[in-house]
């Protein structure tokens, strides 16, 4: 392919508004959400974009991310060759440690750019998909819990069947009385999840983790601190529930601890905290090999990101419990897709158009953008 040279380099920071409070264990989310938006431009004439949507307790920050992108990451990306995609993300993590989701943002514009210039979808140059949808599942994690049965209700009605309760926020005797009240309420078929994000002290998880198990989860998601895999690993071989870890899988480093030590029996999968979509395969594949399956989590993305972790799930098959890419459609104010984020019937449908596969509104993106770094 003749090379695609990168002619400019523009970070949006912005501000969007949210449509509801998300309560987790390790923290609310409200008001709005702030992210480093990434565009690439070519001498061929095509734009590539990426998403880096940070969480303070989790990842980092808005603005350590727009940094990263604007000084650090800059120079390695303004006249190189935009297809040489692994090695610019090699000279990434020499350029400048950690900074996760800025680096998953440079590789999801470098991918949106060599998709377009080979007329592939994303999803085929990661080794073509294994799946043309994607079930998807809503957090239910609003502290006014009669409105978000009422969500709940409705998104069921549209065909979504995954739930994923946020919990160890409130107590766990609220955590056990929402989890009776979604049992009534709510039909048979929807599965019910449960993440604590962190939210729970090692000493007392299992004995109040017996109680949780008596509502038939699909999952137990990380219950104690991402540091803690000794006591999650305790957890793990205590209970029934399979248990899914998140904060204690960053790297394929850890990936491999917890694998090897069967620590967890599920991981979930984030571009964001792993830095990419080769990242978040490179996790899966670890994953496969110890028989351990993988789920598709996210950060508080727009439909950028949702498009790369939906092209990511989709060539890669051991990412095989879903995806939570409900941001963009559910909770933002609004996106910054020009289209709607493909989701049908409780499914997200992976695009079979060049690149990202959705086209990105530049005068939206302007209008919420904070900051503009150039």
């Amino acid at each position: 392919m003749t090379p695609l040279k990168i002619t400019g380099l523009t970070v949006y920071v912005t501000r969007i508004p949210v449509l509801i409070k998300r309560r987790h264990g390790s923290g609310d989310v409200e008001g709005s959400v702030r992210n480093a938006i990434l565009k690439l431009e070519t001498d061929a004439g095509i734009t590539g974009w990426g998403d880096a949507a940070p969480w303070s307790v989790f990842t980092g920050t808005v603005e350590a991310a727009a940094a990263a992108l604007h000084v650090y990451l800059r120079p390695i990306l303004v006249g190189a060759d935009a297809t040489r995609i692994e090695a610019l993300m090699q000279a990434a993590d020499h350029a400048v440690v950690g900074h996760a989701e800025a680096k998953a943002a440079m590789e999801m514009a470098l991918f949106d750019v060599l998709g377009q210039a080979s007329g592939l979808p994303v999803a085929e140059l990661l080794g073509g998909r294994c799946r043309d949808e994607i079930p998807l599942s809503f957090s239910v994690a609003d502290p006014d819990f009669d409105r978000d049965i009422a969500t709940v209700k409705r998104l069921y009605g549209e065909g979504l069947r995954l739930f994923k309760m946020k919990t160890g926020f409130a107590g766990h005797k609220a955590d056990l009385e929402r989890m009776t009240r979604f049992r009534r309420e709510i039909p048979a078929d929807a599965e019910l999840r449960i993440d604590y994000n962190q939210g729970m002290v090692a000493h007392d998880a299992i004995r109040r983790l017996r109680d949780v198990e008596a509502f038939k989860p699909t999952f137990i998601e990380q219950p104690v601190p991402g540091h803690q895999r000794a006591a999650l690993a305790e957890i793990a071989r205590a209970l029934d529930t399979p248990v899914l870890a998140d904060e204690s899988v960053f790297t394929p480093a850890d990936a491999l601890e917890v694998a090897s030590r069967r620590m967890a029996d599920l991981v979930s999968v984030k571009i964001m905290k792993h830095g990419g979509m080769l990242a978040g395969r490179k996790i899966a594949s670890i994953c496969e090999a110890a028989g351990i399956a993988c789920y598709g989590g996210d950060m508080f993305e727009t439909g950028i990101a949702h498009l790369a972790g939906t092209h990511m799930i989709a060539a890669t098959p051991n990412i095989s419990l879903g995806c939570e890419f409900y941001q963009a459609t559910y909770f933002l104010e609004r996106d910054l897709l020009a289209e709607p984020f493909p989701v049908r019937n409780g499914k997200v449908v992976v695009p079979r158009t060049p690149g990202l596969g959705v086209k990105v509104d530049e005068d939206r993106v302007r209008h919420y953008a904070e900051e503009t770094l150039r």
